[in-house]
């Protein structure tokens, strides 16, 4: 059985972070652990508090699941602190840990910020190196790239700037844009895109965390990544579209749609 690793947040609604991710890698028939880097108050319509594990007991989580059930890929998710990635960072070097996903979280679905200054600079200069592929939003796109992006154009000059920064692939989900919800997956200098309609459905929190945890697990299972991001763009269509209904904000995903 593949083994797969979260480092992320929990959410208390269970619809993103940790709780998405294990559903996640459920529903790929694969075995979750996870390395949480803070707790969150939160629900569907927003994040109402933040308590950081800390560098020193997230270090201690990775100590002691790579030194007992080694991961076959990883997922990086929300980290709120320059001091918990840069432990991150030297965990995974120390352990040389391979088929990094790395998702930059930096806001909620809901609008809310949840990595404090300096934060985006670490995960720049210490994670992103170690990573097979990035899967930032629109959003998260334009910090990282420090340009606005509103065609499909400026997603491949975005990716070009991001990918700069790591020796793996840059894949920039299109949910943000206007009349589409096509992704780009930019690698090696190739542009490579995964169409898709837009779903008439509000409820996509969590939306994020489900796409590169899939990624982790197709990675895990040997598979490219053009195949792992392929593969993971069906399963969030599919999870999307089953319309689950859930809260008064903007609702989870259902993970075990077509199951």
């Amino acid at each position: 059985m593949y083994k797969i690793l979260t480092i992320a947040g929990s959410d208390s609604s269970g619809g993103a972070g940790v709780q998405a991710d294990i559903k996640t890698i459920t529903a790929h028939k694969m075995y979750a652990m996870s390395a949480v880097t803070a707790l969150t108050a939160q629900n569907t319509t927003g994040v109402y508090g933040i308590l950081d594990a800390g560098a020193k007991f997230t270090a201690l989580q990775l100590d002691c699941i790579f030194s007992d059930i080694r991961p076959d890929a990883v997922k990086i998710g929300m980290v709120s602190n320059a001091e918990t990635i840069n432990a991150i960072a030297d965990k995974l070097t120390e352990y040389d840990a391979k088929n990094i996903v790395i998702d930059p979280v930096m806001t909620a679905t809901s609008g809310s910020d949840l990595m404090k200054d300096g934060s985006v600079r670490a995960l720049v200069e210490r994670l992103f190196p170690l990573a097979s592929v990035i899967t930032p939003n629109i959003p998260e796109a334009q910090t990282l790239s420090g340009m606005e992006i509103m065609s499909r154009g400026d997603m491949i000059s975005a990716a070009r700037i991001i990918a700069a920064a790591t020796a793996g692939a840059v894949l920039i989900k299109g949910g943000h844009l206007a009349d589409t919800a096509d992704d780009l997956l930019y690698k090696d200098g190739r542009e490579i895109w995964f169409g898709a309609p837009r779903i008439d459905n509000p409820n996509t929190h969590g939306t994020g965390c489900t796409l590169s945890s899939a990624i982790a697990c197709n990675l895990a299972a040997g598979k490219s990544i053009e195949a792992a991001a392929a593969d993971a763009k069906k399963y969030i269509i599919r999870a999307i579209s089953a319309g689950l209904n859930l809260g008064h904000g903007s609702g989870p995903l259902n993970h075990m749609a077509g199951l």
